[in-house]
């Protein structure tokens, strides 16, 4: 099995060493797709031999469509810059590349582990967050709106065991900063479907939000980090509505 490790890229200079150094040894191609940096990101990349190409902003679907068409391996790892593979991960992937996988295998998922204020997150709606990234390009594409891609691949899916390691947020800030960003891109979404809110959605997906990942799937497992991660999700979850409420009024 031969892969190609295909990254999108903006800015990328704090994460993408730790990422390509966690996964470079295992790649035949590296692709980074990037859409403009103005910092080291270029030259991270040049340093680990990958093929560094610029496109305009397209959304995450766009670049990572992209991004499949120019791989020159038929097996793809599609991973993100602020991600790593674990070492039993790595393991696994080292175990692949010496087998050609069943025709009918499509794809690997696995599953994904946050570090949030330096602690592994491990229960609430964060852990296990299975993906699949290894796959058969043929056989996928990436699909979705403004806010989140997802993958559409045809075959069947095979689970593997070792985590790919998320260091997605700096501080509570950042994640604060990220959910009013996503809220917003959400809202316009579902506003432009033809969506509505009720005068009660805020409050009452926003409790069930923070009661689902805080009690029902254990994020109090997670001490404090847990805690605030679905008081959060909470306000997250209380202000895409809100501000559908918002645009439904100015509709």
């Amino acid at each position: 099995m031969k892969i190609s490790f295909c990254i999108i890229t903006l800015n990328e200079e704090e994460n993408l060493g730790r990422c390509l150094r966690s996964c470079a040894d295992l790649a035949d191609d590296i692709l980074i797709v990037d859409s403009g940096s103005t910092d080291g990101t270029q030259n991270i990349a040049q340093q680990f031999c990958a093929r560094f190409v610029h496109q305009d902003w397209l959304g995450y679907v766009g670049q990572k469509n992209l991004a499949l068409h120019l791989a020159t391996n038929e097996w793809v790892f599609s991973i993100d810059a602020d991600e790593e593979l674990s070492p039993t991960l790595r393991e696994e992937i080292a175990a692949l590349k010496k087998i050609e996988p069943a025709r009918e295998i499509a794809g690997f998922s696995m599953p994904r582990c946050v570090l949030y204020e330096g602690r592994w997150i491990r229960h609430g709606d964060w852990y296990p967050d299975r993906l699949v990234r290894l796959f058969r390009k043929s056989t996928a594409r990436f699909s979705g709106g403004k806010v989140h891609e997802r993958l559409e691949i045809a075959g069947s899916i095979t689970a593997l065991r070792g985590d790919l390691h998320h260091y997605s947020f700096r501080d509570v800030a950042d994640h604060w900063a990220r959910c009013q960003k996503y809220a917003q891109l959400w809202a316009e979404m579902q506003s432009e479907s033809g969506k509505r809110a009720t005068l009660l959605a805020p409050h009452a997906r926003g409790a069930f939000k923070w009661f689902r990942y805080y009690v029902l799937r254990g994020g109090f497992l997670d001490g404090g980090q847990g805690w605030r991660i679905a008081r959060i999700c909470a306000r997250e979850v209380h202000l895409k509505y809100s501000l559908l409420r918002q645009m439904n009024r100015g509709s």
